[in-house]
């Protein structure tokens, strides 16, 4: 089941994680940044099963082995091993590939393309001498995965349908950001097709299963970036997330999946699944690890796409680093009848588990009115606007090689395009959709106010 919480993350490149936390108790600081984080108005979401199963961080690579380092591929210990002078991205190279390769055999279906040893190993030099001399950058030699609708200069992007596939001349803008900071790229992850699904049961190339048992499904449509940041594969991932893609499979394989707010960062260079609500999403082992991620994946707002955010949209708050107030927070769950009515046991006692654990942190958990959320849900798949996905698939194309398609996403679509839809009831779609956009901001707004008194911060007008 996937736990969902918001967390607010700054809007501004320049800025590093921890700006403003000089001077404090590293460990108190890590503790509450992994709580909540607010300054600046961007909203995340992230779905995690590891911050409730209470499992032990791994060590600094200070007191442990460099094998146990190559093994899980942690950002933060790779990135002091290497300041430390303990690796090279060589190295890291031939240990992810030789992973890889492991991996290859107990599940073939996480990759739709990899880098075999020697392009990794290439690629792991050129970021060497590029940086060789200089200050390492944030992401320096950490090896990351693409999901295939997102653009790598040089390689394929199939979106899980050969029908569709074509050769990438240039980078997504967040593939290129990462490579200039020196990540390593290993490979495009497998997906549902066309990125239509949450079960990651829908590709050609075959159907990646759940780290957590090979008699699960990963999720999807994310589905090879979720397995391999979960097998400890890569240290992170692109993924996308219209619907939940980037969140479900998340919880599925044990991993952090965050979804920022639309708009950020760019979208461009990604094949769209729904323009209006695709998000570009960060698959990593811990919530810290996701936002020094977006840190360098934000460039800002991009004038080339459409959705972009303009800073002039977002709110700006004032924070306060000092840690958790006495009186603790506000967090909204769904009404118990929801999810009686929609979880089963083992679901409902789960979810009461981590509202007891924010709880204990200090929580006050308060009911939400669901109807926004629900009605959104309802239009996202039972409405007009599903018409959105053909439109962005493009109706000719699909037309032409509908039955080169997986067939459930062949029936999907085609029970779209039957869809005997009025013009007006787009448009009376399009007006509820705004309806609810303004209730469920109400309703965060309202988080945002009884957080200001408890953590004594006010908004800056």
């Amino acid at each position: 089941m996937s736990r969902l919480w918001y967390i607010i993350a700054r809007y501004s490149p320049a800025d590093l994680a921890y700006s403003c936390t000089g001077g404090f108790n590293a460990g108190f600081v890590s503790s509450a940044m992994n709580m909540i984080c607010s300054y600046d108005g961007i909203f995340g979401y992230v779905g995690s099963s590891k911050e409730f199963i209470g499992q032990p961080r791994p060590s600094s690579p200070l007191s442990a082995s460099l094998g146990a380092l190559m093994e899980r591929l942690s950002i933060p210990e790779l990135s002091l091993a290497y300041k430390q002078g303990l690796i090279t991205p060589i190295d890291v190279a031939n240990a992810v590939s030789e992973k890889t390769v492991t991996y290859q055999a107990k599940d073939a279906a996480v990759w739709i393309h990899l880098d075999d040893r020697d392009a990794l190993v290439t690629s792991a030099k050129a970021i060497q001498a590029r940086f060789s001399g200089q200050p390492l950058p944030p992401l320096y030699g950490i090896p990351f995965a693409v999901k295939d609708n997102i653009d790598v200069a040089g390689f394929r992007t199939t979106v899980a349908a050969e029908v569709y596939a074509y050769m990438a001349e240039s980078n997504a803008v967040v593939v290129d950001a990462l490579l200039k900071t020196g990540a390593l790229f290993v490979g495009k992850t497998n997906m549902d097709q066309l990125a239509t699904g949450l079960s990651g049961c829908r590709s050609p190339f075959g159907t990646p299963k759940s780290v957590c048992s090979t008699d699960r499904i990963s999720g999807g449509s994310s589905s090879g970036s979720g397995v391999a940041v979960g097998a400890h594969l890569v240290s992170f991932a692109l993924g996308t997330d219209t619907a939940g893609s980037g969140r479900i499979l998340a919880a599925f394989n044990d991993v952090v999946g965050y979804k920022s707010t639309k708009g950020t960062p760019s979208s461009k260079g990604l094949v769209p699944a729904c323009k209006s609500l695709d998000t570009i999403s960060i698959f990593a082992q811990t919530v810290d690890e996701a936002r020094a991620v977006w840190l360098t994946a934000d460039q800002g707002p991009d004038v080339d796409d459409a959705y972009a955010k303009p800073l002039a949209s977002l709110p700006t708050w004032q924070a306060d680093f000092r840690g958790r107030r006495t009186g603790g927070f506000t967090f909204e769950v769904p009404p118990t009848s929801i999810i009686e009515a929609t979880c089963t046991k083992t679901y409902q006692r789960l979810f009461a588990e981590a509202v007891s654990k924010l709880e204990i942190c200090g929580g006050r958990a308060k009911e939400v009115l669901w109807s926004p959320f629900a009605g959104a849900t309802n239009l996202l798949y039972n409405g007009s606007l599903i018409l959105e996905r053909v439109a962005c698939l493009d109706p000719d194309f699909l037309i032409k090689n509908m039955e080169e398609l997986h067939s459930v996403i062949q029936a999907l679509l085609m029970a779209a395009m039957k869809m005997e839809t009025s013009p007006w009831v787009v448009s009376q779609d399009q007006d509820r959709q705004r309806q609810y956009i303004q209730q469920s901001a109400k309703i965060f707004h309202s988080i945002e106010t009884a957080k200001q008194r408890l953590w004594g911060t006010e908004k800056v007008q």
